[in-house]
């Protein structure tokens, strides 16, 4: 694969971030995006109250994955896939709120 070909293979946010020309800031960027998005699908779809410690744990794992998402995701659609989910969570929790407000209105 020839340089000039790379950029039209890269997925939406590694382009965004111009990892091609600027590596080292591209790739933090994509990888606190990254980041940021595991640990919000985390947080709306999966996170219960834990001890601090476990929840380090979790934050910690969810770090290390990151930095494996974040090679897959030069390529890879990974962090459009984590908004899509963030997504999806955000309009689920919204309506799973106004269902259960209806019913509180109800009794």
């Amino acid at each position: 694969m020839s340089e000039e070909k790379v950029p039209e293979y890269l997925s939406f946010f590694a382009s965004l971030y111009n990892v091609v020309e600027n590596p080292v800031l591209g790739m933090w960027l994509l990888y606190l995006t990254i980041l940021a998005l595991s640990i919000l699908v985390y947080k709306l779809g999966f996170a219960l109250k834990l001890p601090i410690l476990k929840s380090a744990i979790i934050y910690l794992f969810l770090a290390l994955g990151g930095t494996v998402l974040t090679f897959l995701g030069i390529f890879l659609p990974v962090a459009e896939g984590l908004v899509v989910a963030a997504l999806i969570l955000i309009i689920y929790k919204i309506r799973l709120r106004r269902h259960k407000q209806e019913e509180g209105a109800e009794s």
